[in-house]
């Protein structure tokens, strides 16, 4: 297998990850094709493949490759398509509309590529970039993704591209383009799911060898807020899902520091988000901090540090930093206009690397060095089901946190889809009249009288034969923010959290046996018996709360939350061989084979941790990575384990 195959298998196949980055050459940004200048993308490649970097997301410049107008006559009738001009060139480019010198440009562009063993995923309708629309003048003034004079000129561009440049080995997949969403409005989710349908099968009948990637960002489950780009249309007519986790872009996610855990697991929290819904595979097609105004350089290798750790830990496939090179050098749009577009590189436009540039060889050594080729799938504990109506992005980002702090590994649903099977489910921060849908819900239900276990925190959300399901009985409800606290009694370290949810219940128990009250002595967490299962009733929506309240997890009002996830998690941790003691330090079980384990512990703070670890009986520490890694021994076959800040390692456990 060649190093084009491997890192084609690293994106596609499960246990396998990938390294790289997006990449505009380093002289002139988005006009690099028609500043042409090989010995300079040469040099980038050279300092790109020293730097351990795996794969290049490249961008054909729709305008530049495809440089139609549009000629009209009387009354204002289209006349034809031309290049400039000149009427269209009677050659098969010509009939495309290609510019056939860009073409051979490309074909140079990619043998140099593959000369420095780069592989390189291809965003073929680039028609956004930074901020900024490039569009064919005979396109200007149409909606791109729903005229249809534009999208067929968009599939004839796309199967000539392919047919002349498919040929070339280091090319392991096509991208529909660079988040295509951003260059019109698609007002119906039918219109999102016409274009991305046609270019998608474009692009398969001119090469059905390679994966199709969606290169798409901020999908959602559901048509809401006038977004129609749906994570199961994406998933429907793509091979690969992509996210582009900036966290100065992405809801909820800006309000904590670079380096600590609401910002490391937000990639991992939205790859999930997508692939759990659309059930295919999914990697960080973009991330990055966007330059030194939104961290420091040491802050933004921690950032980058421990994404890499956590996406290869819960099969999140690759990551791919924005972008190689800084472009601040450069005085044409979109780098003139926008200031976040012109220190965002691995390296400078001299090619002097910045300390982001070394993680990506001492990430790849690490991994290199594991006695596995591939890890196992991540043992998975609940189904979390995201409810209709509410912000599922939020709910599942902060259900996702919650989860890993207490230990516990989920997986996504839209509440719409099939039921997936599982003991535990979650139903976080239901909202609004249709949070699922009646047969769904009795479904749910019959599962948990057969013995699953069901948790449920509410927003302001109404179901049927809530009162019997629940043990309770409610007698209000009312809206207006309140500040309460909020005390879990009966355990040990029992958390006081305080909260203020927009909607407060006032409910007695009847069957359910109260776990906790607000600070007014109501209860507010319940658990029941259902026929053989059990329930769990919050009545405020955690997820939501934690997620929207900036600082929340580090934040002693909050930062106890995680301690009503562990509580009812409890009995399905039980199954793992090891267990981290500490919120801050996330594990990820990995079984392989009846008599042994791997486990990868990621380190989601700034600070150094000095954490216990829970090692089952009959169970022990076979293997440590790094090697030079602190780990004594406590009774009982237990450990402790000293960690740096924002590191992983990996345990390997025998019977």
């Amino acid at each position: 297998m060649n190093s084009f195959q491997r890192v084609s298998e690293a994106l596609t196949k499960s246990g396998s990850f990938t390294v790289g980055a997006n990449y505009w050459a380093s002289h002139a940004g988005t006009n690099m094709w028609k500043d042409w200048r090989p010995e300079v993308i040469d040099r980038d490649f050279k300092t790109l493949s020293a730097a351990g970097v795996q794969v290049l997301r490249v961008f054909p410049l729709w305008p530049d490759f495809q440089p139609l107008t549009m000629q009209r006559g009387g009354g204002g009738c289209l006349a034809g398509l031309f290049f400039g001009e000149n009427p269209l060139p009677d050659t098969e480019a010509g009939q495309a509309g290609v510019d056939e010198i860009m073409i051979q440009r490309f074909e140079k562009f990619a043998q140099l590529a593959e000369k420095h063993k780069l592989s390189l995923i291809v965003g073929l309708v680039t028609g956004w970039m930074s901020g900024r629309l490039f569009v064919p003048p005979a396109f200007e003034n149409l909606n791109v993704l729903t005229d249809q004079l534009a999208i067929k000129w968009e599939v004839k561009f796309v199967r000539y591209f392919i047919k002349k440049l498919k040929k070339y080995p280091a090319i392991i997949a096509w991208d529909l383009g660079n988040e295509c969403n951003c260059m019109a409005g698609a007002p119906r989710p039918e219109d999102a799911w016409a274009w991305t349908s046609a270019i998608a099968s474009a692009i398969r009948i001119s090469d059905s060898s390679r994966p199709v990637v969606s290169g798409m960002h901020s999908l959602i489950p559901e048509f809401k807020g006038g977004n129609s780009w749906l994570i199961q249309d994406q998933a429907d007519l793509c091979d690969l899902l992509t996210t582009h986790p900036y966290p100065i872009f992405t809801p909820h996610a800006k309000h904590d520091p670079l380096d600590t855990i609401r910002s490391i697991l937000h990639a991992t929290a939205e790859n999930h988000f997508y692939s759990d819904i659309g059930g295919k595979p999914c990697f960080t097609e973009e991330t990055g901090t966007l330059g030194p105004m939104i961290g420091s350089y040491e802050k933004a290798s921690a950032f980058l540090r421990t994404n890499m750790f956590s996406l290869w830990a819960n099969d999140c496939r690759g990551l791919l930093w924005w972008c190689g090179f800084d472009q601040k050098h450069l005085m044409h749009q979109p780098y003139v206009k926008t200031a976040m577009e012109c220190e965002l590189g691995l390296f400078t436009k001299d090619h002097k690397p910045k300390p982001m540039a070394a993680e990506f060889a001492k990430f790849r050594k690490f991994v290199e060095a594991m006695p596995f080729e591939k890890l196992p799938e991540r043992t998975v504990e609940a189904v979390c089901i995201l409810p209709g109506g509410n912000d599922q992005w939020g709910a599942a980002y902060g259900s996702f946190i919650l989860a890993k702090q207490a230990g516990l590994d989920i997986e996504f649903q839209y509440a719409a889809q099939p039921l997936k099977d599982s003991k535990l489910y979650m139903l976080p921060s239901a909202s609004g009249m249709h949070s699922i849908l009646r047969p769904k819900w009795n479904e749910l239900l019959d599962k948990v009288r057969k013995g699953a276990t069901l948790y449920l925190s509410l927003d302001d959300a109404y179901f049927t034969d809530f009162n019997e399901t629940f043990g309770v009985d409610l007698q209000s409800r009312s809206t207006g923010t309140s500040k309460a606290s909020f005390v879990m009694h009966g355990i040990k370290d029992s958390p006081t959290v305080c909260f203020s949810p927009k909607t407060c219940f006032s409910m007695k128990a009847k069957k359910a046996e109260i776990l906790g009250n607000n600070i007014a002595g109501n209860p507010v967490f319940f658990k029941a018996k259902c026929g053989k299962g059990t329930v769990y009733l919050l009545t405020f929506p955690l997820e939501q709360l934690m997620i929207t309240t900036p600082s929340s997890f580090q934040s002693e009002e909050t930062c106890d939350a995680w301690k009503i996830y562990s509580h009812l998690a409890e009995p399905f941790l039980r199954k793992r061989a090891l267990k981290s003691n500490h919120p801050l330090l996330n594990a990820t079980e990995h079984v392989a084979g009846k008599t042994k384990r791997i486990y990868v512990l990621i380190n989601v703070t700034p600070e150094d941790i000095e954490a216990e670890l829970d090692v089952a009986e009959e169970w022990k520490i076979d293997r440590k990575y790094p090697a030079g890694l602190t780990l004594g021994n406590l009774s009982g076959g237990n450990a402790r384990i000293s960690i740096d800040a924002n590191s992983g390692a990996v345990l390997i456990l025998r019977k």
